[in-house]
């Protein structure tokens, strides 16, 4: 990946993902966290592992991120953008849709 590639990337993670860490690490420690999303075989959900992944590329500085965490937040402005277009009528403060999106960093009511 070059360095156009990694500041596109970079600069579309940082537009989507508008959660702090702190406040995510603590959003995926919740019951509601944890049941939404798909889950594998009745494991971890895709989106709260994604999440965890989210947490650290965060916390991490710019210069050692690597390719593979490049393409992790490829991944995560992908699924956002998608998951954004798919938006339910009404209030969707208490929703699977909502959970599901702040498990990849982003609450919609921010």
């Amino acid at each position: 990946m070059d360095d156009n590639e990694r500041k596109e990337t970079w600069d579309d993670f940082r537009e989507v993902v508008n959660m702090q860490p702190g406040a995510l690490e603590e959003w995926l420690d919740t019951d509601q966290s944890r049941d939404a999303g798909q889950h594998k075989d009745g494991g971890e959900s895709t989106g709260h592992s994604s999440g965890r992944r989210i947490v650290e590329i965060l916390r991490a500085k710019k210069a050692d991120l690597s390719d593979d965490d490049y393409q992790h937040m490829r991944k995560v402005v992908g699924y956002v953008r998608r998951h954004l277009a798919q938006r339910p009528s009404g209030d969707v403060r208490d929703t699977r849709w909502r959970y599901s999106l702040m498990n990849w960093g982003h609450d919609p009511l921010a």
